[in-house]
């Protein structure tokens, strides 16, 4: 296999794509840490909304969310869209940084 990858994780030695299971497919773990991201924070409101007497500290989310607070409509929707934006962020910087290395040490 080619030491060389593409963003997505795949090679292409030999006229074929086949994955490198090496390196980390950045599009595969940018959809995986967003989709985690946005089902984690829906998790947490509903648990605000349904059980507030919890002693769970949501203002947490205010620090991570810029422009976050609780609860209304347009704030809900912002939460989600940085949540979304804050898994795709930690996967290409992560994903690039992991495989530069990677391949840096093969």
């Amino acid at each position: 296999m080619s030491q060389t990858s593409s963003l997505s994780g795949f090679s292409a030695a030999q006229g074929h794509s086949e994955p490198d299971v090496r390196t980390i497919p950045i599009v595969t773990f940018g959809l995986a840490l967003s989709g985690f991201f946005a089902v984690s924070y829906i998790v947490c409101i509903l648990g605000y909304l349904l059980a507030p007497g919890l002693p769970v500290q949501h203002q947490f989310l205010e620090v991570f969310l810029p422009g976050f607070t609780l609860l209304t409509w347009p704030s809900f929707f912002l939460g989600l869209v940085e949540s979304v934006l804050l898994g795709w962020y930690v996967a290409l910087l992560f994903g690039w940084l992991y495989n530069f290395f990677l391949r840096r040490a093969a």
